[in-house]
């Protein structure tokens, strides 16, 4: 009769134990996809020699910004939504699993560009108008990459800087568009680039 009742109660405990092994698995496998991830980034920056990532500011729903547009009131620009605050903030993370740190970062003046470099909380970092937007001509697009393709020009191999800015901003200096959050890889001896995805 004990046999029995110790058989009983090992039967019950069976899905309670699958159960518990399914959630180990997973959460191992989770790590192991982040880790392949991380190296993967820092694997494809060693081969091409990237000293530069560009980043495209986290989720803004919109398109461009309002009419009564002022660089220094956020208010009046289209700013990140929740989404975004949460993209931004997932990015940091990565890149901080990925152990990339950086010998400098920098921001458009814009809000959203500014909120998405503070919440992947990777250090300091400062705004450089050389990454303004010029989208809507609320920057010279001459002078704007004039001064950017300056800054990328001093820079030495050995520099590892992130660049969060525009869609137009990255596209006219690697001939790529990113998605918002998007990274694209860039050499600046070369000039080669190359968009990220770690999906």
């Amino acid at each position: 009769m004990r046999r029995l009742l110790r058989f009983l109660i090992y039967l019950l405990s069976l899905p309670l134990l699958i159960g518990t092994q399914s959630l180990t698995f997973a959460a191992t496998s989770q790590s192991a996809h982040l880790a392949e991830d991380s190296d993967s980034l820092i694997a494809h920056m060693q081969s091409m020699g990237a000293n530069v990532i560009f980043m495209r500011h986290a989720i803004a729903p919109g398109f461009g910004d309002p009419d009564n547009f002022q660089i220094d009131d956020c208010s009046t620009q289209r700013n990140l939504s929740e989404s975004g605050r949460e993209q931004a903030k997932a990015i940091g993370v990565q890149f901080k699993r990925a152990g990339l740190s950086f010998s400098e970062i920098r921001s458009s003046q814009w809000c959203r560009c500014k909120e998405t470099s503070e919440l992947l909380d990777l250090g300091e970092w400062q705004t450089f108008s050389g990454l303004n937007s010029f989208f809507q001509g609320y920057a010279n697009r001459a002078e704007t990459l004039a001064e950017l393709e300056a800054y990328l020009r001093q820079l030495k191999p050995s520099d590892r800087v992130l660049l969060v800015t525009h869609q137009v901003v990255i596209s006219a200096i690697t001939g790529i568009s990113p998605s918002s959050g998007g990274l694209v890889l860039y050499n600046s001896q070369t000039s080669s680039a190359l968009r990220w995805s770690n999906k």
